[in-house]
């Protein structure tokens, strides 16, 4: 069951600007009755400064006044539609042992797919271009250790993402279908 946001406050509010019965306001806020009227006494939630429910679409004044005219009417809480989880254009959170591993991917991409532009490969594994620029040339600081690995085996990109950057990269360049990844075991040839 849905409850408004902030009970006590919400509570403390209807008790002062409304003549609704301890009841209702308990059934709405989800408090038992006797929190209610211990908030009305002032025993409970002195300090409470009162969160008006119309103001912030979890009522409408219609509903208070019909509760009001008829003590066994319920409150009942506004549906609100909940907006689409969407994410902004903004770059993307990389842990950091994620980001240790970029300059692998970046390699493993700049070997198996040479087409993709270094825009590409920033917006793929949330790099810089400097970054890129540095695992081409070998004067990454980690030179040494770099060692080619997917992307997609390493979290850094989902596999429609590559499919997606690579095929517009063939495009760009006049190629045909977009080659398979090499696989793992021959990586190492």
């Amino acid at each position: 069951m849905k409850t408004p946001l902030m009970p006590k406050a919400t509570a403390v509010w209807l008790i002062e600007k409304t003549s609704l019965s301890f009841e209702q306001v308990a059934d709405f806020v989800h408090m038992h009755p006797l929190e209610i009227q211990a908030i009305a006494d002032g025993e409970v939630a002195q300090g409470i400064v009162g969160y008006d429910p119309i103001a912030n679409d979890q009522l409408t004044r219609e509903q208070i006044a019909r509760c009001e005219a008829d003590p066994a009417a319920r409150l009942v809480l506004t549906e609100r539609p909940i907006p689409a989880g969407k994410r902004s254009k903004g770059a993307r959170y990389i842990p950091v042992a994620k980001r240790i591993e970029r300059p692998d991917a970046i390699a493993w991409l700049l070997r198996n797919y040479p087409q993709l532009s270094d825009a590409q490969i920033v917006k793929l594994l949330a790099t810089t271009k400097e970054t890129i620029a540095k695992v081409r040339d070998k004067t990454h600081p980690n030179t040494a250790t770099i060692k080619p690995r997917d992307p997609v085996t390493l979290g850094l990109c989902t596999q429609t993402a590559l499919n997606e950057a690579v095929g517009i990269a063939m495009q760009k360049h006049g190629g045909g279908p977009v080659p398979p990844p090499l696989a793992a075991n021959e990586d190492a040839a």
